[in-house]
C-alpha cells in the first residue's frame, strides 16, 4: 500500500473523486457507469436538468385496468360455436387440432374486429374444419370445393354475396404469422387484397357454371354420381356411337357391353374393307377403345381393337393416333394377352427412329430378349438401326425395299429426309455429275421419273441434263442446295396429335 493514502475509502468519496477529475475536452473513450442489476438501463439526465414530479400511475398499476378492458363477454351462440366445432362427430383426419384452432382463432378475431360478432348467424357458421378445406382449396385454385358447396343456397348470386361478407374472407393483418407465412413469396407487398379476392370469386363462379352446364349435358347432377368403386357394366346394344370425351361419369345405358362389342368389330372390318372411310373408322374404334376402358376390360378382345386400329392408322399415316394404341398395346402385352407382340415391337423400334426418341429407342433394346432379336421383323428393325447409325445408305435402302408386315408405311415418314443425306453424301463423293439410274437404284426409287421428281421437290430442276444417252445429275454445284434440304428435314420431330 502507498503510503499517506486511506486505508478505506467510501462510496460518496469515490464518486465525488470521479466527479472532481477533469477529462480532456477530446477524450479517447466514452466514460459508461457500471450497471449493478438486470433492470432495464436508464441513461443519466445531463448535467443541471431537474426532473419534474411526475403525475402518472406505474406501469404496473394500468395493466390490470387494461386487462378488465380486454375483457369481452361472449354470446351464446358463439359459445355453442365453439362447442360444436370440438364434438367427436365433427373430426376430419385431414384437419390438425392446431389448424382448427388457428381457424376458429381467426374467424372469431376477425367477426369481433368487424363488429359482426352479435349480427351472425353463427349456428349456421360453417364449421373450422370446412373453412380450413376450402382455404386449401383456394390456394390450388380449386373451383369445384368451396365454401358455398358445404350447404344449400337459393341461388348463385346470394352465395357470392355471403362469401364476400364471411369474416374469414377479411383482410388479414400484414403483421400476422399467418399472413407472413401464406404471403411470404409476394415481394410486391402493395398489391390490393380486395382486388384479387374479388377477381378470383369470379373466376370460381364462371368455373363453376361451366362445370355445372357440362353435368347437366351428361343429365346428372354434381351431386348424383354414378362413379362407384368398380367397373360398370355397359347395357347399349346400339352398334355404332360417335366417339365423345367424357366430361362426366359414363352411364351404363351409354356403354356397350362385350358381346355388342365384338359384334362391332366385326361390321367396322367390313366397311373398311368396302368404304375405306378413314374418319369414320377411327372415330368408331376411339368409341370402343372408350368402353372398353371405362368398364376395364383388358383380355384378348381389346389387343385385337388395338392392334388392328393401330394398323389402320399406319396405313394412313395417322402416326398419333398410332403412338396411343401402340402405348396401351405394351401394358397389355405386359399381362401376358395374346396378340402379336413381335409384330409391334418392330414397329416400336421403327417409331423411335422416325421420331429421333434415343431414349426410347434404347428402353425398348434393353427389353428384348435372345429368342426376340432373332425374329425376322425385329431382326430387321435392328439392321435398319445400325445401317443409319453406320451412316450405310446403300445397306438402308435395301432394307427399305424389302420390310416385312407394315413396318414400310413406318419407313415412309422418314425415308425422304435419309434421302436427303445420302444426297449430301453423293454430292461430296461423285463430281461433276453422276447418271440419274445410279440414283434411282442407291435410294430406292421405284423409277427415274421418281428420282427426277424428287430433285425437282428440292428446288433442283437446274441440277438435271438431258444428254444424248441419259440424265445426269450435277452433283457439283448442288452441295449447298441438299445441305440445307437435310439440315431442315432432320430437325426434331414432334407428334402432337392425330389427324
Amino acid at each position: 500500500m502507498v503510503p499517506g493514502w486511506p486505508a478505506t475509502q467510501t462510496a460518496h468519496g469515490t464518486q465525488s473523486a470521479a466527479a472532481s477529475y477533469a477529462y480532456p475536452p477530446n477524450p479517447a473513450f466514452i466514460p459508461v457507469q457500471v450497471r449493478q442489476g438486470f433492470a432495464q438501463y436508464i441513461p443519466p439526465p445531463p448535467p443541471g436538468y431537474q426532473a419534474a414530479p411526475s403525475a402518472m400511475s406505474p406501469p404496473a398499476a394500468a395493466a390490470p385496468e387494461n386487462q378488465s378492458k380486454a375483457k369481452t363477454d361472449w354470446p351464446d351462440s358463439v359459445r355453442r360455436y365453439v362447442q360444436r366445432s370440438f364434438l367427436p362427430q365433427n373430426d376430419d383426419a385431414s384437419v390438425t387440432r392446431p389448424e382448427l384452432e388457428a381457424k376458429l382463432k381467426d374467424t372469431i378475431g376477425a367477426a369481433k374486429e368487424n363488429g359482426t360478432l352479435l349480427t351472425l348467424d353463427w349456428d349456421a357458421m360453417p364449421l373450422p374444419q370446412v373453412l380450413v378445406k376450402a382455404d386449401r382449396a383456394a390456394k390450388l385454385g380449386n373451383p369445384l370445393y368451396s365454401v358455398e358447396n358445404t350447404r344449400k343456397r337459393k341461388s348463385t348470386e346470394s352465395a357470392n354475396e355471403a362469401a364476400a361478407k364471411a369474416p374469414w374472407n377479411a383482410t388479414k393483418d400484414r403483421n400476422s404469422l399467418e399472413a407472413r407465412t401464406s404471403y411470404s413469396y409476394d415481394k410486391r407487398g402493395d398489391m390490393d387484397d380486395n382486388t384479387k379476392s374479388s377477381k378470383f370469386q369470379k373466376d370460381a363462379s364462371k368455373r363453376k357454371r361451366r362445370f355445372e352446364s357440362e353435368y347437366k349435358a351428361a343429365n346428372i347432377t354434381p351431386t348424383e354420381s354414378t362413379l362407384s368403386s368398380g367397373p360398370i357394366v355397359g347395357t347399349s346394344e346400339v352398334l355404332e356411337k360417335r366417339y365423345l370425351r367424357l366430361t362426366a361419369p359414363p352411364i351404363p345405358s351409354n356403354v356397350r357391353p362385350e358381346h355388342i362389342l365384338r359384334q362391332t368389330l366385326d361390321l367396322l372390318k367390313k366397311k373398311w374393307r368396302k368404304e375405306g372411310n378413314y374418319s369414320y373408322v377411327c372415330d368408331q374404334f376411339k368409341s370402343m377403345r372408350q368402353d372398353l376402358t371405362v368398364q376395364r376390360i383388358r383380355n384378348d378382345f381389346t389387343v385385337s381393337v388395338y392392334e388392328i386400329h393401330a394398323r389402320i392408322a399406319l396405313e394412313k399415316g395417322d402416326i398419333g393416333e398410332y403412338n396411343q394404341c401402340q402405348t396401351q398395346l405394351r401394358s397389355l402385352y405386359e399381362l401376358g394377352l395374346k396378340g402379336n407382340p413381335v409384330e409391334f415391337k418392330a414397329y416400336r423400334i421403327l417409331y423411335f427412329i422416325h421420331t429421333a426418341n434415343r431414349t426410347g429407342l434404347n428402353d425398348t433394346l434393353a427389353d428384348l430378349t435372345a429368342a426376340e432379336k432373332e425374329e425376322p421383323a425385329i431382326k430387321h428393325a435392328l439392321s435398319v438401326r445400325s445401317a443409319l447409325a453406320l451412316g450405310n445408305y446403300h445397306r438402308f435402302f435395301q432394307l427399305y425395299l424389302d420390310t416385312p408386315n407394315m413396318g414400310a408405311y413406318l419407313m415412309d415418314m422418314f425415308v425422304v429426309r435419309e434421302r436427303l443425306a445420302a444426297l449430301c453424301n453423293m454430292c461430296r463423293a461423285y463430281k461433276p455429275d453422276v447418271k440419274l439410274r445410279f440414283i434411282t437404284e442407291e435410294l430406292g426409287f421405284e423409277s427415274d421419273a421418281d428420282a427426277a421428281q424428287f430433285i425437282i421437290d428440292q428446288q433442283g430442276q437446274d441440277l438435271l441434263e438431258d444428254r444424248s444417252d441419259n440424265i445426269v445429275f450435277l452433283t457439283g454445284k448442288a452441295g449447298s442446295l441438299f445441305e440445307g434440304s437435310r439440315a431442315t428435314a432432320f430437325r426434331r420431330v414432334d407428334i402432337k396429335g392425330q389427324i
